[in-house]
């Protein structure tokens, strides 16, 4: 008898943000393949909550630059312990989705004949903003975000402040993105906002621009894991300094 996978997103480490029906799959899994990010401090909060799960935990976590397993060696795990007939749940941190290779595992899976299911998860992309006061839009000040990664530089991304820019696992290149983002539109008084371990112990903000930013970084020692926000709903946050600060209901321009 063949088992089957899903792949649920765990949300950004707070077992409070995980979907019931991602909560229902565990319960159910004989084995659960978890990620470093998200999904073990997920585990780790719900048996801190009295929540027992059966299952096997296979780690293969990931560290910035280290893959604990690589990734082909994942896809071949799924699909050899479906083949055993194990219910295996591939839990993964924010969205299997969204920079999660998801989409990847779920082909390699299907391809060999393995039914698989998606549950998806909150990506840390628009909950780790959110914790930190920032929306990703706002009626007013911006209308658009987009969401990219930060292991390779950014060459060009087009749209001004009113473009909110969602960057993930940005750290190691923060300073290359802001010089290459302060040379459109936004300019570099632009507000950046850094979101440290959003949900976790270490959860820290630093606010600054895109001229400052970099610089804010290195001084205060700031790590992965980590969301960098750009843009002007960064004004928004709580944690904005005076000079940037925005109040949240000043009245949108007029359109004619």
């Amino acid at each position: 008898m063949s088992g089957r996978v899903l792949l649920v997103g765990a949300g950004p480490g707070d077992a409070g943000l995980l979907t019931i029906r991602g909560l229902r799959a565990l319960e159910a899994a004989d084995v659960i393949v978890a990620d470093r990010l998200g999904a073990r401090s997920v585990l780790d909060g719900l048996a801190a909550e009295g929540v027992e799960l059966a299952a096997e935990v296979v780690d293969v976590g990931k560290l910035p630059g280290h893959h604990a397993v690589p990734q082909d060696a994942i896809n071949e795990l799924l699909v050899t312990l479906a083949r055993d007939g194990k219910r295996v749940v591939r839990l993964k941190g924010g969205d299997p989705y969204v920079f999660g290779r998801g989409g990847e595992e779920l082909a390699y899976c299907r391809e060999r004949g393995i039914d698989v299911e998606v549950v998806p998860g909150i990506t840390s992309a628009v909950s780790v903003p959110a914790i930190a006061g920032i929306p990703l839009t706002h009626r007013g000040l911006a209308t658009t975000f987009t969401v990219v990664t930060g292991h390779d530089q950014i060459q060009a991304l087009g749209g001004g402040r009113d473009h909110t820019v969602v960057l993930l696992m940005g750290i190691g290149t923060l300073a290359n993105s802001a010089i290459t983002l302060a040379r459109g539109e936004r300019g570099g008084e632009c507000p950046v906002a850094i979101v440290e371990d959003g949900y976790g112990p270490r959860q820290r903000v630093t606010i600054g621009t895109l001229d400052t930013i970099a610089h804010q970084a290195a001084v205060r020692g700031v790590r992965s894991p980590a969301v960098v926000v750009v843009g002007d709903v960064v004004r928004l946050s709580p944690y904005a300094p005076a000079e940037l600060a925005t109040s949240a209901f000043a009245a949108p321009p007029a359109i004619d």
